[in-house]
């Protein structure tokens, strides 16, 4: 697996040699269907105007750490990346309003609401800081926790996240296997949502917001003082390279790393090497 790893004193200037190195490289093989461990602790949460799924895995007197799901997702697509956390971490998983097994109401969904329950979450857990591992949707609400709360986060790791809809590719509705992705979540909405039947008005409240949001500025990104891993596929189906450069160049504390040979999808795709990179920015 080729992986670019930049820190801060040499971001700028980078791009072409990043985009040389996105070659195909073999997608590591997937074994069995992994399977969630026993959780420990999982209930509905009253949070805002809504009943929040949440699950807690390994001990509670271990440093927390936070996993947000992607748009049309919910908790469970960590089924391979919770195992090996729960080794040093207390893991949070949640299902974002509207998702998988959380209710919503009439609200229009947007990133500072979606944070802002992850924030009652956190209270009614009774847990003042968090490391955030947020994946796409859930790395942008760990953006919008890290600009108007960061004494919440003690490190954000965002994967494949943007900071304004510019960063989002133009072609991404023609991506065969964001296509592919869009349709098993569909299935799962229907699976594990209380009301099965909602998930045409519910991708069209989700497709309100992806049409105006993130909407960041230049000054709050640059204002960020958490350290932050931006982490990223090079062949990612959403997100340009070049985007994750630019919010790694503005956010003072942030690290880039652009795994090779993978793209949005990395946690599946690429788990071990996911993994790794993650844990190994924790320890620091």
């Amino acid at each position: 697996m080729i992986q670019l790893t930049v820190l801060k004193p040499v971001l700028t200037g980078l791009l072409t040699l990043c985009l040389t190195l996105a070659f195909a490289v073999p997608i590591a093989a997937q074994g069995d269907e992994p399977e969630l461990p026993p959780a420990t602790e999982s209930g509905m949460a009253p949070v805002n105007d809504i009943e929040m799924y949440y699950a807690t895995y390994g001990d509670p007197a271990n440093e927390p750490l936070l996993l947000l799901h992607g748009g049309l997702g919910n908790a469970d697509y960590f089924v391979n990346q919770i195992p090996a956390f729960t080794e040093n971490y207390y893991v949070i998983t949640a299902d974002s309003r509207g998702h998988g097994r959380s209710t919503m109401s009439d609200q229009q969904i947007g990133y500072a609401l979606m944070a802002s329950d992850v924030l009652a979450l956190l209270d009614t857990l009774e847990i003042d800081a968090v490391n955030l591992v947020g994946w796409s949707d859930g790395g942008i609400i760990g953006l919008d926790i890290a600009i108007n709360h960061p004494e919440r986060l003690l490190k954000l790791i965002a994967y494949g996240a943007n900071y304004n809809p510019s960063g989002v590719k133009d072609d991404i509705d023609s991506s065969e296997r964001f296509n592919e992705y869009i349709e098993m979540a569909a299935e799962d909405y229907v699976r594990l949502s209380p009301n099965p039947d909602n998930f045409d008005a519910f991708l069209e409240n989700i497709g309100n917001m992806w049409a105006t949001e993130p909407s960041y500025t230049v000054e709050q990104m640059s204002a960020i003082n958490v350290p932050t891993l931006i982490l990223d596929g090079i062949e990612e189906e959403a997100i340009y390279p070049a985007h994750d450069l630019e919010m790694a160049t503005l956010i003072p504390t942030a690290d880039l790393v652009l795994m090779g040979g993978v793209g949005h999808f990395a946690m599946w795709e690429a788990t071990d090497e996911f993994n790794d990179i993650i844990l190994d920015y924790l320890s620091r």
